[in-house]
């Protein structure tokens, strides 16, 4: 203000003197033309300087007195209105001492000790301006925004900090601040939030497993007890969390709720998977649900969406769990029980007759498993490949990993000439790959683990053909996708669509031999996950003339393998009394190899009834996972990022020690156990 007043006094002398100059000018031409003009023109001007110099003294007395009234009005208002504010105010140096409080900051927390909050505020925005200082970005930026929690309630604190000299000797080394602050109670804005997303909607879809099959197998007079029993529990369920249950088919509820019941849900676990379970029918049949929840979108339409893709996702793990769908989350409950197989050969039928004509309608066929590719992923490359070429259509396998597990039958196929240009890398085929090419994906359905991820982007026709239960990180919008995860390996499943081709296939004795080699490996020579439909895929191959026993010869271990399997089996040890884990730390090509045939080799211990080795890949430490059924290795290797089935899984971790997975591993287990317990 005081600034002001000197520019307002500073223009007015400035405009007098200009027509003081003036004036002289004019009386000096007067007095030029008439000489007996100068006496009276030096009087005149004398007379006009003296008045001249009174009048702008009165006029900055006057200028002076009204802008000090002004002056005086504007900082009254303002302290009035510090004083009178109606937010609690403080003004304090970040040395802790405290300069003001206004009246509502002292009314507003007359029953609260504020010193520990305003000392930890002191620290916190000392250290934030500290960083400013630092900052090319910050550094001219002197507002303070903040929230805190002040006995249950929320505020929020704008203010300001300006520059102290600091008044203590001892402590002029350390720059102290002035900070004014505002508390705004923000509780009722954060309750109407908090109250607006409870009220949202989630959608859910619920069906029973296997209903029809099931159905069948239960007496025709128990059928509508049955039913009314499995009604009861789910519309009991759904009362919990006061939702809407409607039962849109026999097999099919859609369920409506608030979002404030989804932790509940949570907190439950999905109870209701094991009240169906537990209903009593005389023919002992025990019935499963599937449940999808999701509150991903802006309407209830895409809510619906995201549950029906959450669905796909829980029917292709095998049903029997729940999942909840959140910020493009998934969460898996329950899913603990053995897959019980569902597949019928009329979809076989259907999906090696859609195979076909994909593979008609394109120029070329690209057929790639996972990496550190095994027999069940070769020999179903394998199994496509003669497909494509009994339908006239060029075809080609990606392999771009060397697979020590895979060397003795890439020998026996380099044998064959016809092989030489089919087996290809990843960076060949992203040459030649163009949008008539089909690319089919098989016994893995990850995106991130797949051979060539890159092609996923560049090929518009996918097919994905895998027994694994799906993950989260599947491979969506595929054209055709035939997931089962009843089969015992993806070559059962190629097995199925060649028997069912319309074209006829002649597979060669090495195509169906590296099919009977895939599903021997995941079914650990026919013990493990082993159906009526797996034999019926073997016979159909041992017709084709395979060789059992050079079959048997692919997977023998040389001496050193042996004794190095037998040292990892040596070095385990039993955690929860019956689950062994060891570890392989030796970087090796062949380390995955090792590891899984240690697995297995664990599982022939007696008491064993679940096994893990881990191993050193270099970049990543790889699991392997084994069970007798009795633990779910697929649930706990989830929870590291991997996959598979019940009795075989597996995992990869990176950026973690050997150690460190070991040790985390064994918090999943505990983990595991807890959940069951609970």
């Amino acid at each position: 203000m005081q600034n002001n007043n000197r520019k307002n006094i500073e223009t007015l002398v400035s405009r007098t003197k200009i027509y003081l100059a003036i004036i002289l000018v004019l009386l000096i031409i007067i007095s030029i033309g008439n000489r007996y003009m100068i006496i009276p023109s030096i009087l005149i001007y004398a007379i006009i300087m003296g008045y001249t110099y009174y009048a702008n003294k009165k006029r900055k007395s006057e200028i002076s007195e009204t802008l000090q009234d002004l002056t005086l009005t504007v900082n009254s208002a303002a302290k009035t209105s510090l004083i009178n504010s109606p937010f609690p105010l403080i003004i304090f140096e970040t040395d802790g001492n405290v300069i003001w409080r206004s009246s509502k900051y002292i009314s507003e927390f007359a029953n609260i000790d504020m010193n520990s909050y305003i000392n930890d505020l002191c620290i916190d925005i000392k250290e934030e301006i500290e960083a400013r200082k630092k900052s090319e970005k910050d550094k001219n930026n002197k507002d303070i925004k903040r929230e805190i929690i002040i006995e249950n309630r929320n505020y929020k604190i704008l203010g300001r900090f300006v520059d102290v000299k600091n008044r203590d000797k001892e402590k002029k080394k350390s720059k102290e601040y002035m900070i004014i602050l505002y508390f705004i109670d923000d509780t009722e804005n954060i309750k109407l939030q908090k109250e607006y997303k409870d009220s949202k909607s989630c959608i859910g879809i619920i069906m029973v497993d296997n209903y029809d099959e099931t159905m069948r197998s239960i007496d025709s007079s128990e059928k509508p007890i049955v039913t009314a029993k499995i009604d009861k529990e789910m519309y009991e369920w759904a009362n919990k969390t006061k939702g809407v249950l409607i039962k849109s088919d026999r097999d099919r509820y859609i369920y409506l709720f608030e979002q404030r019941y989804l932790n509940d849900i949570k907190e439950d676990k999905f109870s209701i998977l094991d009240k169906i379970k537990e209903i009593d029918t005389k023919e002992k049949v025990q019935f499963t649900l599937s449940i999808a929840v999701s509150n991903e979108g802006k309407t209830d339409k895409e809510k619906y969406e995201s549950a029906q893709t959450a669905m796909d996702v829980v029917l292709g793990r095998g049903g029997d769990q729940a999942v909840i769908r959140e910020n493009e989350i998934y969460k898996f409950f329950g899913g603990r029980a053995e897959e019980v197989e569902k597949r019928t050969k009329v979809k076989a039928r259907v999906v090696a007759h859609a195979l076909e004509n994909l593979i008609r309608e394109s120029k070329k066929v690209m057929i790639m498993g996972h990496t550190n590719p095994d027999m069940d992923s070769i020999g179903s490359c394998m199994g496509i490949y003669r497909l494509a070429q009994a339908l006239n259509t060029n075809a080609y396998i990606i392999i771009s990993d060397e697979a020590e597990s895979l060397k003795s039958f890439k020998e026996e196929m380099n044998k064959d000439v016809e092989y030489e240009d089919i087996v290809i890398n990843k960076e060949v085929a992203l040459e030649n790959v163009d949008e008539d090419t089909l690319l089919v994906i098989v016994d893995t359905h990850k995106t991130t683990y797949v051979d060539a991820p890159e092609l996923l982007d560049k090929t518009q026709k996918v097919v994905v053909i895998d027994h694994h239960r799906r993950s989260a990180n599947y491979i969506e919008n595929a054209t055709l996708m035939f997931q089962e995860v009843y089969a015992s390996s993806a070559a059962e499943l190629v097995t199925e669509l060649l028997q069912y081709a319309e074209a006829k296939i002649d597979l060669k004795t090495i195509e169906a031999e590296s099919l009977y080699a895939g599903i021997m490996m995941d079914t650990k020579n026919f013990t493990f996950k082993t159906g009526v439909r797996t034999f019926e895929a073997a016979a159909y191959l041992r017709r084709c003339g395979i060789d059992i026993i050079r079959v048997k010869k692919w997977f023998q271990s040389d001496l050193n393998s042996f004794n190095t399997i037998a040292d990892i089996v040596k070095k385990s040890e039993i955690v929860n009394e019956t689950i062994a884990i060891s570890m392989y730390d030796e970087k090796t090509k062949d380390a995955s190899l090792i590891c899984a045939k240690a697995a297995d080799e664990l599982l022939t211990i007696s008491d064993i009834t679940a096994s893990f080795v881990l191993g050193n890949l270099g970049d990543k430490i790889c699991i392997s996972g084994r069970s007798i059924g009795d633990i779910n290795v697929q649930v706990i290797l989830e929870k590291l990022g991997g996959g598979g089935h019940i009795t075989l899984a597996g995992a990869q971790v990176e950026g973690k020690t050997i150690e460190e997975t070991k040790q985390e591993l064994i918090n999943k287990i505990n983990e595991y156990f807890s959940e069951l317990e609970n």
